[in-house]
């Protein structure tokens, strides 16, 4: 399940003291009733461990004595997390939680306060209460940017004359939907045919969803679509079922829509591609050849001509990856590709782009400890990984963002970064590779969510951004439209040739010097046609001649250097990979640490349970054996009372008969 970078929510600190409010955490050293009558032991020791560390840190306090074994439980359940970080540790918490409680966000929402919503709103930012599912949550009606100044409210005076009255460029404006709104969801599918935006699936208060809703963008009306599911007649299955998913691709294809890969609670081997036909409204999977990728969620899957270009994401045990693979849409035939260069680093939840049908960017992503702000490009041509230089106001890293092209203007929007959403709208100019801002947003707004979704369409002849959902310490559903200033252009300049910035560098230094020889020739036949026509034929040889040696020279030592730069960029930009590589690496293996000490905790705890099952195992086989020997001692003190009053009986009667036992006896 994917939530707060269960594969991808980055909201850590806001979605863990929320769980830990909900458990019953009050600050202090041990759980309290609250915890321990809702979870199992063992469940509520590992939260206890992974509470401490998220809010305290490593555990440094003396190891409690050995006879106290609950203290001592709890001690070396935390003792054994280590160093582990506290974002990690919180991350667990809340994983475990959702395991055990897969619906407490829901049932806490009622009576968990939300403290970040009044830190971070607006003065100016109207907050009117909603309901969802019958939960009540503020919700902000207006976005305001960094001045102060209202950008766009849902007021009746302002949505009553529509979207495209307002006319405001560069700014995030809530148009005026209506219809019955899909659940509030993030992680889902979306995608743009003929003015009609379609979302499909999602997650929901950990629930995978699979329900298909159209919003109308010319009338701003939602609508659900019963959609049906169908079996092929080739399809050699006797059925097709619809799995609820989220951290999939939604990709318009003809008058299709084409569902790629995702996480589902029963996940398979491989990618699964399922289509849904527009005209029919029915559902059947893509009969595909080849090898398909293994099943994944949170990849990137880029349409480029005819062909799907899947890129990266995490399998179904959590391994991120960094493939490449291929579907042919005319062939429906998959294609792995191995290309040369440099490829990011494995990730998920990221960005990609196409430029002018040729070259593939990726941008950010996270792993499940840190968040990536690199730029990575894939000439589709050469199949060639680059890592070109940013320019201009470089975006923070980030993952769980949307990204969405308009022309050569690549803007990217949402995602967070391990604490908080980010409320930034960059676009990156793909022809110069230079990023810039466009809008900001203040408040916990859903355009500064993680998994939002972003598409473009036109409205009176313009291209307009619509974001939908996204997760910031709650679940949206809203819808938010922007008018980029932003103009194509179209005239690529994107590295014609990707090749390494110290390439181009040494390129460009050879230019400048060929630029100082066509001057220093220029100048010198203006001088010679000074000359009179007497010396002009001498002046010539001498000072060609003179030339001539120069420039043998000067070829001779520009060559030399040009190779020697180019030497000294090239393993500065290897060295730099591979420290970037190393770190990435490093914080890799400290997460996989801190997952490894859970699991050993975990261990632990069962090998304590173990030995009190032991200890009362051995108290019962002494007590059994006690109780035997009483049995006994009991048995033959009733025999030897019985044996008594025996013989006292015989004694008796024999005397009244006149022949006492003994006497009989000595006379026999």
């Amino acid at each position: 399940m994917a939530m707060a970078r269960l594969s991808s929510g980055l909201q850590y600190p806001e979605r863990f003291y929320a769980a830990a409010s909900y458990v019953g955490f009050d600050g202090s050293t041990s759980p309290t009733k609250s915890l321990t009558s809702k979870f199992p032991k063992s469940t509520a020791l590992l939260l206890y461990s992974l509470y401490q560390q998220a809010s305290i840190g490593r555990c440094n306090i003396p190891e409690p004595s050995s006879w106290k074994i609950v203290e001592h439980s709890k001690w070396a359940s935390w003792n054994q997390l280590g160093n582990m970080s506290s974002t990690e540790a919180m991350r667990l918490f809340v994983k475990i939680l959702e395991e055990e409680d897969p619906g407490w966000y829901s049932r806490a929402s009622n009576s968990i306060v939300d403290p970040v919503i009044d830190v971070q709103m607006n003065h100016n930012s109207k907050v009117e209460p909603a309901i969802e599912n019958g939960n009540s949550y503020p919700e902000i009606k207006t976005i305001s940017t960094e001045n102060g100044s209202q950008v766009g409210t849902q007021d009746k005076d302002v949505v009553t004359e529509g979207f495209g009255s307002i006319g405001v460029y560069d700014q995030w404006i809530a148009p005026p939907v209506s219809g019955p709104s899909p659940k509030a969801r993030y992680e889902h599918g979306a995608a743009v045919v003929l003015d009609k935006m379609y979302i499909y699936g999602g997650n929901h208060n950990g629930r995978y969803l699979n329900d298909l809703h159209v919003l109308d963008l010319r009338t701003w009306t939602w609508l659900k679509i019963d959609a049906k599911v169908v079996v092929e007649p080739t399809d050699s299955s006797s059925s097709v079922t619809l799995s609820p998913c989220a951290g999939h691709s939604l990709i318009p294809w003809e008058n299709k829509l084409l569902s790629i890969a995702g996480h589902t609670k029963d996940p398979g081997e491989s990618i699964q591609v399922k289509v849904f036909d527009l005209q029919k409204e029915t559902w059947s999977t893509l009969k595909t050849y080849g090898k398909p990728p293994v099943s994944r969620g949170g990849q990137s899957v880029t349409l480029v001509g005819t062909s799907l270009v899947i890129f990266g994401g995490q399998d179904a045990k959590r391994t991120l990856l960094n493939d490449l693979h291929i579907l042919d849409l005319e062939t429906m035939t998959w294609d792995e590709i191995d290309a040369v260069g440099v490829p990011p680093s494995p990730r998920s939840d990221h960005a990609a782009a196409v430029h002018v049908e040729r070259y593939l960017l990726i941008f950010g992503g996270g792993s499940h400890a840190i968040c990536y702000n690199d730029l990575h490009v894939l000439d589709l041509q050469t199949m060639e990984w680059s890592r070109p230089t940013q320019l201009g106001e470089i975006p923070t890293p980030r993952a769980g963002h949307a990204g969405m092209t308009v022309g050569e203007n690549w803007f990217i929007v949402g995602g967070g970064d391990n604490k908080s959403g980010v409320s930034e709208t960059v676009v990156l100019n793909m022809s110069t590779l230079t990023w810039s801002r466009v809008t900001s947003v203040q408040g916990r707004v859903p355009v500064a969510s993680e998994g939002l979704s972003l598409v473009v369409s036109s409205y009176d002849g313009e291209d307009v951004l619509v974001s939908f959902g996204g997760y910031n310490g709650r679940y949206n559903n809203e819808v938010y439209v922007l008018k980029p200033s932003h103009k194509s252009t179209l005239q690529s300049k994107i590295i014609e040739n990707p090749i390494p910035d110290s390439v181009a560098a040494v390129h460009n230094t050879t230019n400048a010097t060929r630029d100082v020889e066509s001057e220093f020739e220029a100048g010198h036949q203006g001088k010679i046609r000074e000359l009179g026509v007497d010396n002009v034929g001498s002046t010539l040889k001498l000072k060609g001649d003179l030339l001539t040696v120069l420039k043998a020279e000067k070829d001779e030592l520009e060559l030399s250097l040009s190779k020697e730069k180019l030497r000294t960029l090239q393993l500065k930009q290897e060295l730099g990979e591979a420290e970037n590589r190393n770190s990435d690496l490093c914080k890799e293996l400290q997460s996989v640490r801190g997952q490894l000490a859970a699991e050993q905790s975990r261990c632990f705890k069962l090998e304590v349970e173990v030995a009190e099952l032991g200890q009362k195992l051995q108290t019962i086989g002494t007590l059994q054996k006690e109780l035997e020997l009483l049995q006994r001692q009991k048995a033959a003190s009733e025999q030897a009372v019985l044996n008594a009053k025996h013989r006292q009986g015989s004694g008796v009667w024999g005397w009244l008969a006149g022949s006492p036992p003994s006497q009989n006896a000595d006379d026999g």
